[in-house]
């Protein structure tokens, strides 16, 4: 495997395809869990590892799959890696479990997995897959991390649970809601498509 190949994979997902802020994927859990950093947290390890081991297991399967359950195939195996995502939780981390509710089960319908299963995984070899999964899930991470952090900051002037800002702060409320999600998400994506994005292109 050439490293150039395993750095071009591995790089894509972190910049000029994250799937967040290019591909615009994963929008349902941006919005749901960014309004606190444990929950963020706790989100994105699920998908990283999700992402990362759905790939490789469906590409180590991919010459085995009929194409007419293709989809039902890929479907079973990330809700087995959610299953073991929500077990552990549940197991060792009941109250985390608990904030997060429906939104580990939702992990499953993450358009990102799937479309990292799809475009790649099926196409390239297990350790490559590997590779592109863990990075798209670092790049999911990264934004929704930076979302949260502005969220939680500025909603409730905390960050990971700790007071940082002191009484003189008034929370913006707005922050906390899924529109205030929908705000800094969408700052972010200006941000980033008028400044890094066209340096690229320049």
């Amino acid at each position: 495997m050439a490293k150039s190949k395993v750095r071009k994979t591995f790089l894509e997902p972190l910049g000029k395809n994250n799937p967040v802020f290019v591909q615009i994927l994963g929008i349902c859990s941006t919005l749901a869990v960014t309004n606190k950093l444990q929950n963020t947290m706790v989100m994105v390890l699920g998908v990283m590892f999700t992402t990362a081991l759905s790939s490789w297991t469906l590409s180590l399967l991919r010459n085995h799959i009929p194409s007419r359950i293709r989809m039902m195939v890929e479907t079973m195996v990330i809700a087995t890696f959610v299953i073991i995502v929500d077990i552990v939780l549940k197991a060792f981390y009941p109250e985390m479990w608990k904030q997060l509710g429906p939104y580990v089960g939702l992990i499953i319908t993450n358009c990102i997995i799937m479309g990292r299963i799809e475009a790649f995984a099926l196409q390239n070899k297990p350790m490559l897959s590997l590779v592109d999964g863990l990075a798209s899930g670092l790049g999911y991470a990264y934004v929704l991390l930076a979302i949260a952090f502005v969220r939680e900051l500025l909603g409730t002037g905390t960050l990971w649970g700790y007071q940082v800002l002191g009484s003189w702060w008034t929370n913006w409320s707005i922050m906390i809601m899924p529109p205030g999600g929908f705000f800094v998400l969408a700052i972010f994506i200006w941000i980033i498509r008028e400044t890094i994005m066209k340096e690229e292109k320049a």
